[in-house]
């Protein structure tokens, strides 16, 4: 699913009361009481490595207690916020607002305080220049501050490999797949080794991996026409990860699904492409039996981005001032630190990214993968991705065809067909 991104701290069977919770909260958080006491709503999905930062905030301002309402897989996460918002109640004071959905939602920049009018604009250089402007409105209000961004590795199961004769050091394993056929190569020679595992959990996160290489217009265009047919990228994305279910490569088990999560931590599939905010989601769901078991080496083909988000503060809440600066204090340099080193969730700040807090960083759960290299190298050189507004009802439509055809359910040509159609369908040109 487009995020996460991010990974999760709280168990997937929480996701319902997680939802429940955004639907019946009353718009926002609570307004200043008595003694001038306020309660903001930080909603968020994933991992965002927020608890430091927040108790950080709330020692700086003590009339203030900041209620974070997390939930795990954003496909749960975005159709609530996007009935909150249109219902004019029910958000929080903070939002989150995965990349790939900015576009739908600051298409109603009315339903968000434009933070160009309370010091926004004097914020600009402690972003990248291309997650700087995805933050903006279409008439230059400033409606998003970013947080994370999500350059790839590819993290392998060590105890997997080995037992499969494939070799377990990085730099190694890096060089078994310098593109992503070679990649399914490999993947059938894991398959030989015969360790009953899959190669693969699913292929729907190869699918968003691959398809984020490319850069460009994916699915919609600037004009929110649907261009998946004259986009080859797309088709070739599609293509690529198909074979690896052709292969027999894929344990058909759907991402943030219980059963996934359950994977991990038994060992039941050998690859996962990490953005680095899949390193916290591992290491919380494996938790200390894990240790040691995970490493992570490069992606097969050119870097990538997969994931990160935005704060927005919509204009329902009763503490918009207040809500204004727990934005800026979080997606601050030392804020999107304090989230790396928290969740390991890498910033879109220069600054930050240049910090050796995180080029020197190493992570002791992945063998002392030098996880701050791999990931900041390439992050100032990544391609940006234009997501339209449709893009979530459009991603599920293909992660719905990619499932089917991996479960056998489907050819890839009538996954391919099903997933156009249920596209032109979400976005009204069927």
């Amino acid at each position: 699913m487009f995020k996460r991104r991010r990974g999760a701290n709280v168990a997937t069977a929480m996701l319902g009361g997680g939802a429940l919770l955004l639907a019946t909260a009353c718009g926002g958080g609570g307004s200043a009481g008595d003694g001038g006491e306020i309660e903001l709503v930080l909603d968020t999905f994933g991992v965002m490595g927020y608890d430091a930062r927040i108790k950080a905030f709330e020692e700086e301002h003590p009339n203030v207690t900041v209620k974070e309402r997390n939930v795990t897989d954003l496909a749960n996460y975005t159709p609530q916020l996007q009935q909150n918002i249109a219902a004019g109640s029910g958000a929080g004071d903070v939002v989150a607002i995965e990349e790939a959905n900015v576009a739908q939602f600051f298409a109603q920049p009315d339903q968000f305080v434009d933070l160009n009018d309370h010091g926004g604009a004097e914020l600009e250089d402690d972003f990248l220049a291309w997650k700087w402007d995805q933050g903006h409105g279409a008439d230059g209000q400033l409606l998003g501050l970013g947080t994370d961004i999500g350059s790839m590795g590819m993290c392998y199961n060590v105890p997997l490999f080995d037992e499969a004769g494939l070799p377990t050091e990085p730099d190694k394993v890096s060089e078994l797949w310098p593109t992503w056929d070679d990649f399914t190569s490999t993947g059938e020679e894991f398959m030989d080794g015969d360790t009953g595992a899959s190669f693969v959990s699913s292929i729907q996160p190869y699918y968003r991996a691959v398809l984020a290489q490319y850069g460009g217009e994916p699915f919609q265009n600037r004009q929110g026409d649907l261009v998946i047919e004259q986009t080859d990228s797309t088709r070739e994305a599609y293509d690529t990860v198909t074979a690896m279910a052709d292969a027999g490569l894929s344990g058909s088990l759907p991402i943030w699904s219980e059963e996934w999560n359950a994977g991990i931590q038994n060992n039941s599939f050998a690859t996962l492409p990490c953005p680095s905010w899949m390193l916290g989601h591992i290491e919380s769901t494996a938790g200390d039996e894990g240790n040691g078991q995970w490493n992570v080496a490069e992606v097969p083909g050119e870097g990538g981005n997969w994931g990160g988000s935005f704060l927005s503060v919509p204009s329902q809440g009763e503490n918009q001032e207040m809500a204004v600066e727990l934005a800026k204090f979080l997606t601050s340099p030392e804020g999107q630190l304090s989230a790396w080193e928290e969740a390991n969730v890498l910033p879109s700040s220069p600054q930050a990214l240049e910090d050796p807090k995180i080029t020197e960083f190493t992570r002791p759960y992945f063998n002392d993968a030098p996880v701050g290299e791999i990931y900041s190298s390439t992050a100032m050189e990544l391609k940006p991705v234009y997501y339209g507004p449709d893009t979530q009802a459009i991603d599920d439509a293909f992660r719905a065809a990619l499932e089917s055809v991996e479960q056998g359910q489907a050819s890839p040509d009538e996954g391919w067909n099903a997933a156009l159609e249920e596209a032109k369908r979400a976005t009204g040109e069927g």
